[in-house]
């Protein structure tokens, strides 16, 4: 009788043990434990983890991208020669006509305009008049030729950085000078500062000349009887 409930035990024990070992084995789902977290497992607590985003290298939109800017490029050069042809100035135009005139001012070839300058009055005693000048910006080659009462007195003259000196001879009443620019360098325009002094050496006069070619500078001075 013990043998035999000891044999059935034991067979009980056996089928436990078999059952339990069986059953890890179907849990494992082959080496892979929902419930451990270590490398090679899946926690089934985890949250979802997003794919990847799929880089695509046939994607062309940076080219569509380029394309449309430089489309609205055309688009706005072409608008700002619609509004140049209408005689509309376009900040671009005007930058542009901005930096040919400086280059030409500098290169000596703008066409400045052909203005006389009146350079005012004066009234002495003296039978003459000492004139000096000279080129008061960069000495560029600016050349001149002054006329008393239409006479050529100074022909040709080459402005300096340092005055020249010329006597002028005055009759009684009105005596009308003139200065008419030959050129204007090689930077335009005919530019000179002047001072006029009296036949005892007092200054009488002072002023400044800025000239196209073929314009002219005049002064009048009336002497005294």
């Amino acid at each position: 009788m013990i043998k035999e409930t000891f044999t059935y035990i034991a067979t009980i024990l056996i089928f436990i043990y078999s059952h339990s070992s069986y059953s890890q084995l179907d849990n494992n789902d082959g080496g892979i434990n929902k419930g451990n977290t270590s490398f090679g497992s899946i926690n089934a607590n985890a949250t979802e983890i997003q794919k990847p985003k799929v880089l695509n290298f046939n994607n062309d939109s940076g080219f569509k991208t380029a394309g449309q800017d430089l489309k609205k490029k055309q688009e706005k050069e072409q608008n700002e020669r619609n509004l140049n042809d209408k005689g509309i100035l376009t900040k671009a135009k005007i930058a542009e006509e901005s930096y040919l005139t400086n280059f030409k001012k500098i290169k000596g070839l703008y066409e400045y305009p052909v203005i006389d300058q009146d350079l005012g009055s004066i009234r002495t005693s003296s039978n003459s008049i000492r004139i000096i000048c000279r080129d008061y910006q960069y000495p560029d080659g600016d050349r001149v030729t002054i006329y008393v009462n239409d006479e050529a007195l100074v022909v040709d003259l080459t402005l300096r950085k340092n005055y020249q000196s010329f006597t002028l001879p005055l009759k009684v009443g009105i005596n009308k000078i003139k200065i008419v620019a030959l050129n204007q360098g090689t930077s335009g325009p005919n530019t000179a500062g002047f001072k006029i002094y009296n036949d005892v050496g007092l200054l009488i006069s002072a002023n400044e000349w800025n000239l196209a070619t073929g314009a002219k500078a005049t002064m009048i001075v009336a002497k005294n009887k």
